[in-house]
């Protein structure tokens, strides 16, 4: 049975997709159009109280939340390609870069724009500076998170960068912008971006 996927080409689905190709599964869309709230709908929020995309379901498994799903994917379906074993001494850079996506770049970033006053030892994202020279340390001198070798933490962490840095949320430091020319260079991740632009035109979207 094929993986389905709750998704709309402008929901964060859309950097789902990368992560099953990375990931080299099958899966079918559930298409959930999200401009008339369907994914308040009883369908999704029954899987996900949140009602929100991307919801991932595999059999009798539902998975939310992005990096999750990613994480989810490579350790079920490429583990020791995608995902470092348990026993694997890399396998704590690979977590901590994965959760740090979703845990301090996005709150960082959010934090910038909307222009929040907090104090740095409250917050758990620190200061939009700090989460900015700790981002690059963590490709500094690499090809991608764990030194040479792809993981799916690039994905998380890379897909997060890439999505900041195309909306202007992040500027383009010259360690993101060869980082992300890298990961736009992988073949899955050009399918991705091909099926998401097939699906905003098959939906009549820019």
């Amino acid at each position: 049975m094929a993986i389905s996927l709750y998704y709309h080409p402008y929901s964060r689905a859309a950097g789902t997709l990368w992560a099953l190709e990375e990931a080299g599964v099958a899966y079918e869309f559930r298409l959930t159009d999200i401009m008339k709230g369907e994914q308040k709908g009883e369908s999704l929020v029954s899987r996900n109280p949140m009602g929100k995309l991307p919801t991932l379901v595999d059999g009798d498994m539902v998975v939310s939340e992005s990096a999750a799903i990613a994480l989810y994917l490579a350790d079920r379906y490429a583990p020791g390609r995608l995902a470092p074993a348990l026993d694997d001494p890399r396998r704590g850079t690979y977590l901590r870069w994965s959760f740090f996506a979703p845990s301090v770049i996005e709150p960082a970033v959010m934090a910038k724009g909307e222009g929040w006053t907090v104090k740095e030892v409250s917050a758990g994202w620190g200061t939009y500076a700090s989460m900015i020279t700790a981002a690059e340390s963590a490709i500094a001198g690499r090809q991608f998170v764990l030194g040479d070798d792809f993981s799916m933490a690039d994905v998380v962490f890379g897909g997060t960068l890439r999505f900041m840095i195309d909306f202007k949320q992040i500027e383009p430091s010259p360690i993101f912008s060869e980082y992300i020319e890298r990961l736009n260079a992988r073949p899955a991740s050009q399918r991705a971006e091909a099926r998401n632009l097939e699906m905003r035109q098959k939906l009549g979207l820019k």
